[in-house]
Protein backbone atom coordinates (compact mmCIF):
# COMPACT_ATOMS: atom_id res chain seq x y z
CA UNK A 1 0.00 0.00 0.00
CA UNK A 2 1.28 3.44 -0.91
CA UNK A 3 1.19 6.29 1.58
CA UNK A 4 0.64 9.92 0.77
CA UNK A 5 1.82 12.93 2.73
CA UNK A 6 -0.51 15.82 3.43
CA UNK A 7 1.40 18.91 4.53
CA UNK A 8 -0.08 20.92 7.39
CA UNK A 9 1.27 24.36 8.28
CA UNK A 10 1.84 24.76 12.01
CA UNK A 11 3.34 27.83 13.68
CA UNK A 12 6.79 26.81 14.93
CA UNK A 13 6.14 28.22 18.39
CA UNK A 14 3.29 25.74 18.80
CA UNK A 15 5.80 22.91 19.24
CA UNK A 16 7.49 24.89 22.01
CA UNK A 17 4.13 25.67 23.62
CA UNK A 18 3.11 22.01 23.53
CA UNK A 19 6.60 20.83 24.44
CA UNK A 20 6.35 18.17 21.73
CA UNK A 21 8.46 17.11 18.79
CA UNK A 22 7.18 17.23 15.23
CA UNK A 23 6.76 13.44 15.32
CA UNK A 24 4.71 13.58 18.53
CA UNK A 25 2.44 16.28 17.11
CA UNK A 26 2.06 14.30 13.87
CA UNK A 27 1.05 11.25 15.91
CA UNK A 28 -1.54 13.29 17.82
CA UNK A 29 -2.95 14.65 14.56
CA UNK A 30 -3.20 11.21 12.99
CA UNK A 31 -4.96 9.79 16.04
CA UNK A 32 -7.36 12.75 16.30
CA UNK A 33 -8.26 12.54 12.61
CA UNK A 34 -8.75 8.76 12.81
CA UNK A 35 -11.02 9.16 15.85
CA UNK A 36 -13.03 11.92 14.17
CA UNK A 37 -13.52 9.96 10.93
CA UNK A 38 -14.47 6.82 12.88
CA UNK A 39 -16.97 8.77 14.98
CA UNK A 40 -18.50 10.26 11.82
CA UNK A 41 -18.87 6.75 10.38
CA UNK A 42 -16.53 7.51 7.48
CA UNK A 43 -13.99 4.86 8.54
CA UNK A 44 -14.42 1.40 9.98
CA UNK A 45 -12.57 0.73 13.21
CA UNK A 46 -9.97 -1.25 11.26
CA UNK A 47 -9.25 1.58 8.84
CA UNK A 48 -9.26 4.14 11.67
CA UNK A 49 -6.70 2.04 13.55
CA UNK A 50 -4.61 1.84 10.39
CA UNK A 51 -4.73 5.63 9.94
CA UNK A 52 -3.93 6.29 13.60
CA UNK A 53 -0.81 4.14 13.56
CA UNK A 54 -1.81 2.72 16.95
CA UNK A 55 -2.45 -0.84 18.00
CA UNK A 56 -6.08 -1.90 18.33
CA UNK A 57 -5.81 -1.76 22.12
CA UNK A 58 -4.26 1.73 22.04
CA UNK A 59 -6.93 3.00 19.63
CA UNK A 60 -9.79 1.53 21.68
CA UNK A 61 -8.26 3.12 24.78
CA UNK A 62 -8.14 6.48 22.94
CA UNK A 63 -11.82 6.05 22.03
CA UNK A 64 -12.68 5.26 25.65
CA UNK A 65 -10.70 8.27 26.89
CA UNK A 66 -12.77 10.43 24.53
CA UNK A 67 -16.02 8.68 25.57
CA UNK A 68 -16.62 7.39 22.04
CA UNK A 69 -18.33 3.99 21.84
CA UNK A 70 -16.66 1.31 19.77
CA UNK A 71 -20.01 0.04 18.55
CA UNK A 72 -22.91 2.06 17.27
CA UNK A 73 -25.40 -0.44 18.65
CA UNK A 74 -27.96 0.83 21.10
CA UNK A 75 -29.26 -1.21 24.04
CA UNK A 76 -32.40 -2.33 22.15
CA UNK A 77 -30.28 -3.76 19.35
CA UNK A 78 -28.03 -5.57 21.82
CA UNK A 79 -31.01 -7.05 23.67
CA UNK A 80 -32.54 -8.13 20.36
CA UNK A 81 -29.29 -9.91 19.48
CA UNK A 82 -29.26 -11.57 22.93
CA UNK A 83 -32.80 -12.89 22.36
CA UNK A 84 -31.86 -14.22 18.94
CA UNK A 85 -28.86 -16.02 20.41
CA UNK A 86 -31.04 -17.62 23.08
CA UNK A 87 -33.17 -19.15 20.31
CA UNK A 88 -30.18 -20.90 18.74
Amino acid sequence: MRNITIPVNIPSDLLVTLNESEQELKSHFQTAIAIMLFQEGKLTIGKAIQLSGLTRFEFEKALANNKIPISGLNSDQVMSDVEKLKDL
